[in-house]
């Protein structure tokens, strides 16, 4: 898991490099522009020679990284031209002294006769009017005439909304990208008028191709909406310690392949392996009006690396479930109340089934359980009857693992029960199933999404998923996983169920090797939506299918292997 750092403990990882460990703060803006550099010829094939590009600078740090890249790039035989929307007199430290070498370079070379470097300061009241005839699309020297422009006004430091001719600025510069889809747009750390602390966007912001950011990524670089302006993200290293990184408070994290591929090595396969070492998994799911919930549940745990699946499902849903689910899934039906749900009674043979095995799912097409619930002699509805009820008391007694999504969850609405280190509980929620949770239908308590789901998980002790553009995982101790695989094709009926067969599948294997629960259901989530990339490769996001992500698993598994 790689680190996500505010603004505040970027800049404390900044200072301590200098302080502690000696390097020059000029380096570190030196090995920024290099490791930009690299980017950015790389993406051009391996040579910036000939290519144009015009390098956008504010006042500061960013500003001074944007120079420094420009002075390499024009070292690499690149025609470059700077625009510093302020003056150098009003910049300061390290970025003032590549300013001022960019400005020492242009006078030097304004005079040949092919000059590949030029250098201007806007630094008047009226400098989008000065400015104007090089934004202009018709103009010689305009955005749209360049290879790449290069974003470089304002970095991680900005907290408020570009107001003013900046404004007027980013607006024009996200015009020309608009109406003719070109130059490529190239952002440094984050795209300007982004804040680096949210996921919400706060105002006008640069819509980039490609943003490097330093050291460590920034919730505005990972999480939607704001994340969507980064266009691809590398994060670059220019000489912080790892050990900087790590000691930092923060407690948000960016899932990556690595811990995909650490969780899949230490559940491979050996010459040892049989059903019963690798996991069984119980799915306690459909009903008789959405018996496809079970097939897809049952069939996405089948094929998750689990030695074993059981399928339990109400009475008339099990002949329909056993004709379509894989051969290999073991189908068991329990009793039903008239509406072809799960009764009460049936929680006496889900507990039986429980004993023998090692994770249970529960939830996907059950149906609304408990809607008629018994009533006892006197008239009065009898509580220890109701399906739900029930179904709360199995949750409270449960001696595995439990992973419950759409209907279980909204049983359990509001949630109030306690997860242990024993036997964890894992909430799968869309957004709006989260809020049943929470017990309102207020939006608003979503607006810092981070924060509502740490707050709920360290509550109730439970690990939570909150499933939606970017997929939130949050642990008991406060730690909160963004995953960066999955796209908008997952938003189709079916995928929530897939999804909850494979975490299924994955913590009965991770209780059987004894791995640690959170660290499986972020693999799990990992490798489910790079399954759903795979699938928007192969068959697009309008036309794929949850049944195509499941049969994209395999593929999932060898890319993430595959070394």
């Amino acid at each position: 898991m790689q680190k996500v750092l505010t603004a505040e403990e970027m800049r404390e990882v900044d200072r301590l490099t200098t302080e502690k460990y000696g390097i020059p703060s000029i380096i570190l803006m030196e090995n920024a522009a290099h490791a930009a550099a690299a980017v950015i010829k790389e993406k051009l094939g391996g040579s910036v020679a000939g290519k144009s590009f015009l390098i956008l600078c504010g006042k500061g740090n960013n500003g001074g990284d944007g120079a420094a890249l420009a002075r390499i790039l024009w070292t690499q035989g690149a025609k470059v031209q700077i625009y510093l929307f302020g003056n150098i007199d009003e910049t300061k430290g390290d970025a003032r002294i590549n300013f001022e070498f960019c400005k020492k370079n242009y006078e030097e070379n304004k005079r040949k006769e092919k000059p590949r470097f030029w250098f201007f300061e806007f630094y008047n009241r009226n400098w989008v009017m000065e400015v104007n005839s090089m934004i202009q699309v018709k103009s010689t020297t305009s955005i749209k005439a360049h290879t790449i422009v290069v974003d470089a006004l304002f970095g991680t430091g900005l907290s408020k909304k570009i107001e003013g001719q900046f404004e007027e600025l980013v607006k024009r510069i996200v015009d020309v990208k608009r109406k003719y889809g070109m130059p490529y747009y190239f952002s440094l750390d984050i795209p300007s008028g982004l804040s680096a602390d949210f996921g919400e966007r706060i105002g006008e912001n640069i819509q980039a191709d490609l943003t490097v950011t330093f050291t460590a990524p920034k919730l505005a670089n990972v999480l939607p909406p704001a994340s969507n302006f980064n266009g691809e993200l590398v994060v670059a290293n220019i000489g912080s310690p790892q050990e900087l990184i790590d000691a930092s408070p923060s407690q948000t994290f960016v899932a990556e392949k690595q811990d995909a591929l650490d969780w899949l090595g230490k559940t491979e396969f050996s010459a040892a392996s049989y059903k019963n070492k690798r996991g069984h998994a119980l799915l306690v799911v459909g009903s008789r009006e959405y018996t496809g919930a079970g097939v897809l549940a049952g069939n996405a745990a089948i094929v998750s690396g689990v030695g074993l699946v059981t399928v339990a499902t109400s009475e008339s849903a099990q002949i329909a479930i056993s004709s379509k689910i894989s051969e290999e899934v073991i189908v068991r039906g329990l009793p039903e109340d008239e509406n072809g749900v799960i009764a009460d009674e049936a929680f006496e043979g889900i507990e039986k089934l429980s004993e023998k095995v090692d994770a249970v799912g529960i939830g996907c097409g059950l149906g609304i359980i408990g809607r008629s619930p018994r009533v006892s002699k006197g008239g009065k509805k009898d509580e220890a009857t109701d399906a739900t009820a029930r179904l709360r008391d199995f949750v409270e007694n449960r001696q595995t693992p439990i992973i419950i999504d759409a209907d279980g969850l909204n049983a359990l609405s509001p949630f109030k029960l306690k997860g242990s280190d024993e036997f964890p509980i894992v909430l799968t929620p869309h957004e709006g199933e989260f809020l049943r949770l929470l017990g309102t239908t207020d939006r608003e308590v979503l607006k810092d999404r981070v924060a509502v789901v740490r707050e709920f998980a360290r509550k109730h002790q439970v690990i939570l998923v909150l499933k939606g553009e970017r997929t939130l995982i949050a642990s008991p101790d406060g730690r909160i996983v963004i995953n960066p695989t999955g796209n908008p094709g997952l938003g189709k009926a079916g995928n929530g169920d897939t999804l909850a067969g494979v975490i299924t599948g994955f913590a009965a294997q991770a209780a059987q090797f004894e791995i640690d629960m959170f660290e499986t259901v972020v693999a799990a989530i990992y490798i489910a939506g790079l399954a759903g990339d795979i699938a928007a490769e192969k068959y697009g996001k309008r036309s794929m299918l949850a049944s195509d992500v499941r049969e994209c698993l395999k593929e999932a598994f060898e890319r993430i292997t595959d070394n």
